[in-house]
């Protein structure tokens, strides 16, 4: 999408998305397996007008899970455009571990999360789609380095 500021050229107007990275303590990745598409995903979604994207994140950890967790620091941003959305910024943040009280009180409210899972890093092609799987690895390594991840699809550079 593109818009046009008053006196200006057409500037980019992109979908701002936000997820949340759980790890348990094997270093396994927290998917959610929605029932509104065909593959799994971490817990988040679209910002809504005026939220940030860690007002995002933490608002559909939320709707998603049912619980309340802390949303830390920030894991990458991947530009993402798609041919049937447009333009979109994408952001990883680091939500942690969640405790055992946690995963006990999670709950899908709305009929759009069917099962979580905790997936190990090398199988995640198995449940999810190409760009995804990239951009997840990307941010394990960006949480390892302790340094955010700029990427373009997936694709650190």
């Amino acid at each position: 999408m593109t818009s046009t500021p008053a006196g200006s050229h057409p500037v980019a107007t992109p979908l701002i998305a936000a997820g949340a990275l759980f790890l348990d303590n094997q270093g396994r990745i927290l998917l959610l397996r929605p029932t509104y598409k065909p593959y799994w995903d971490i817990p988040g979604g679209y910002a809504e007008p005026g939220e940030s994207p860690r007002a995002a994140c933490a608002r559909e950890i939320c709707e998603e899970l049912g619980i309340q967790a802390q949303v830390g620091r920030l894991l990458s941003v991947d530009w993402a455009p798609h041919p049937d959305e447009g333009d979109k910024m994408l952001f990883i943040f680091d939500a942690g571990q969640l405790t055992a009280e946690q995963l006990a009180q999670i709950t899908f409210q709305d009929g759009e999360i069917a099962e979580y899972a905790f997936v190990e890093p090398e199988h995640l092609d198995q449940f999810t789609i190409p760009r995804l799987t990239r951009r997840l690895r990307a941010t394990i390594r960006a949480l390892t380095d302790h340094q955010p991840a700029y990427l373009e699809d997936g694709i650190p550079q």
